[in-house]
Formats: structure tokens, C-alpha cells, sequence
């Protein structure tokens, strides 16, 4: 018996830890998306956080993901799930953004003007991506060739823009406002039009501003 209750302590206090460290990289993920509005914002970063509805939509996001994936101490995670889809509600009222928590979206996303962007609950989004406002990132196709996108680092997505089906888009591609892409686009790509078409290869380097790291 107290074999059992050394092991099951031990095994209690691996949990506290594991969520004490997730929840740190969590918060190092929200201070990314933080810094890129900081730079282009001179406001204070309490102000950009009281005032920028983009921040509060990846903030609820970042947590709520957090909280399911993450946080397994039994009873603060029933609390805080409870929170997490009560705030979720509130954000989709307040800006008419989805961002379910089971999409997988890396550090540094910006969202300049939050309002009526829908991401699908499997869809892949990787670093320092912009998303536009009304933009949808969706599933796609049928039987075997349905499937949802899966966007690369620093992927600029303009306003209007749908990005649907069993796709990848390669990093640092600039897909423009209202452009419907069905086709998977390759590294650098620059896409417009309905259906999308490729019109260079400048990439998205003059729309994705962040701190780059050393």
C-alpha cells in the first residue's frame, strides 16, 4: 500500500508539471502573437490587449487549446473547460470568429481586423501567419480526396480569401483578398483570382512583419 501511494503521488506531481510547462510555452506562443501587433502598434501592450479584438480571439484560442490538450490536474480542468466555452461563445458573438481549439496554429499569428474568419477544426496553420478578416480555411472535396489545408510558415491570407480541400500551402506564400484556392501552392508563391492562380513568385516577405529570432 504505500508503494501504491509513493507511486501515485509521484505520478500526481508529473502531472502538475507537465501543466506548469505547457502552460509556459503557451504563454510564450501569446507573447509572439503579441509582439507582432507591438510592432505595428506604438501603443502600450495593455493597451493593444484591452483594445485589439485579434489578440483576444487568439488569446481565447491559445487557452482553450491549452486547457484540452494540455491541463490534466482533474478538477481545474472541468473549471476551466466550462470557462473556455462559455469565453468562446463570447469572442464569436463579439467578433464572428471560429477558431475551434482542436485546429493546430502556430506562434506569431496576426489578425489585423477580426471579423467573420471561420478556420475548420482540423485545419494546420504554422508561424507568423497573417489571416485576413472574412477569410475561411475549410474542408474540401469528397470520399477519399476530402480533406482541409495545411498552411506553412508565414502564409499571408488577404481579406475575403477560402482555402479549401486536401491542400498544402508551402511556406511564405501571399494568397490575395478574395481569392478561392482549391490547389496546393508551392514555396513563394503569390495567388490570386477565382480559382486562384499563380501570378509570381515574390512571396508574402513584404506582408509578414515579425522578430526574427537569432
Amino acid at each position: 500500500m504505500e508503494l501504491t501511494g509513493d507511486s501515485s503521488s509521484k505520478g500526481n506531481r508529473l502531472v502538475v508539471k507537465n501543466t506548469r510547462a505547457s502552460f509556459y510555452e503557451m504563454l510564450m506562443c501569446l507573447r509572439e502573437d503579441l509582439d507582432r501587433y507591438m510592432l505595428l502598434d506604438e501603443r502600450a501592450w495593455w493597451v493593444i490587449i484591452l483594445t485589439c479584438q485579434g489578440v483576444w480571439v487568439t488569446a481565447q484560442y491559445r487557452f482553450s487549446r491549452w486547457v484540452k490538450c494540455d491541463c490534466h490536474v482533474p478538477v481545474i480542468r472541468q473549471v476551466l473547460r466550462l470557462f473556455c466555452a462559455i469565453s468562446q461563445r463570447v469572442v464569436v458573438m463579439l467578433t464572428n470568429c471560429e477558431f475551434p481549439n482542436t485546429a493546430q496554429i502556430g506562434k506569431g499569428l496576426l489578425i489585423p481586423h477580426p471579423y467573420g474568419i471561420v478556420i475548420h477544426q482540423d485545419a494546420q496553420i504554422g508561424d507568423y501567419c497573417n489571416l485576413g478578416q472574412d477569410t475561411t480555411i475549410g474542408i474540401g472535396g469528397r470520399k477519399e480526396k476530402s480533406g482541409v489545408p495545411i498552411l506553412g510558415d508565414r502564409i499571408f491570407v488577404g481579406p475575403g480569401a477560402r482555402i479549401f480541400g486536401k491542400i498544402s500551402i508551402a511556406n511564405d506564400v501571399a494568397i490575395g483578398a478574395n481569392a478561392v484556392v482549391t490547389k496546393s501552392l508551392e514555396a513563394n508563391a503569390v495567388a490570386v483570382g477565382i480559382p486562384a492562380k499563380v501570378i509570381s513568385y515574390k512571396g508574402s516577405q513584404d506582408f509578414i512583419i515579425y522578430r526574427q529570432q537569432k
